[in-house]
């Protein structure tokens, strides 16, 4: 099981540049469904990516559904040959993403971003609208079943503002 709250400590404790995306991002904005992970876009600099490698290296980051026992190396030079690794860590499953599908990389999805309180820390997480765009391109069972309600929070979010 994922610990939600060590992992977000940690990102905001080490100073990792990342906004906070999927089924993490749909409960920030109110949805019911449950996450097994954690999804991050990260940026991909050389300082962050090193930021990244030294915050998750304690906690013996593995790519998910890999055998046991395969050769991985967790380092700059793996982070900078890759995009997007799904992981399983000491701390739980974190999903860390290069760019996502209807959204794009962590400069394109700034401007599409909200600051919230996550823990008693300050994160980015994608807008309601931006994660209803990127849900809609993914264009998996799962996201396409999350619209609906995603929708129903802009709808009842954008109709609260105009009272």
């Amino acid at each position: 099981m994922t610990d939600f709250r060590t992992v977000i400590q940690l990102f905001s404790g080490a100073g990792i540049e990342c906004v906070i995306v999927g089924g993490l991002a749909a409960t920030i904005h109110g949805s019911a469904r449950l996450t097994q992970d954690v999804d991050f876009v990260y940026a991909r600099t050389p300082a962050n990516i090193d930021r990244l490698v030294d915050a998750l290296r304690p906690h013996a980051p593995y790519p998910r559904g890999a055998p046991p026992g395969l050769p991985f190396d967790w380092s700059r030079a793996t982070i900078e040959r890759g995009l997007n690794f799904t992981l399983t860590t000491a701390i739980g499953d974190i999903d860390l993403l290069g760019e996502i599908t209807g959204g794009g990389d962590h400069d394109a999805l700034a401007p599409h971003t909200v600051d919230v309180d996550v823990f008693g820390c300050r994160c980015r997480c994608l807008d309601l609208p931006g994660l209803i765009r990127a849900k809609r391109a993914a264009g998996r069972p799962k996201d396409l079943d999350a619209l609906a309600e995603l929708e129903a929070l802009l709808e009842e979010r954008d109709r609260d503002s105009y009272e």
